[in-house]
């Protein structure tokens, strides 16, 4: 699956293929499947803006996954996009909040089965 998104002014694709789990690890040395899991981290984000947020709600919650989760589907959507860092030091802006729900279709799309 492939998506384009416009980042700080610029189109940018990302793609999710059956290799994107191997480049997630070869790159950060996590497995990707197991990263996703810790993703129920997710719902205590929604709490943020309510009365019942506590800080100890984003314990464990580790938001390099989503810059990672990124920079793979970038890399593996364009070959030619430079490491990490320089990869997102090229934006003056990355708001990964809003374009993680892009990028979650993309995870859902590597997670799915076709099988009825």
């Amino acid at each position: 699956m492939e998506k384009t998104i416009e980042i700080d002014g610029k189109e940018i694709s990302f793609k999710s293929t059956g290799g994107s789990a191997i480049r997630y690890k070869a790159q950060f040395g996590k497995d990707f499947f197991a990263e996703v899991v810790k993703l129920n981290s997710l719902e205590k984000l929604t709490k943020i803006d309510t009365e019942d947020f506590k800080p100890e709600d984003l314990e464990g919650l580790d938001t390099t996954f989503f810059y990672n989760v990124a920079w793979v589907f970038a890399k593996t959507a364009n070959k030619e996009i430079p490491d990490q860092l320089a990869w997102l030091d090229s934006f003056d802006e990355f708001p990964i909040m809003d374009i993680m729900p892009d990028l979650m279709e993309l995870v859902t799309a590597a997670l799915k089965t076709k099988k009825k």
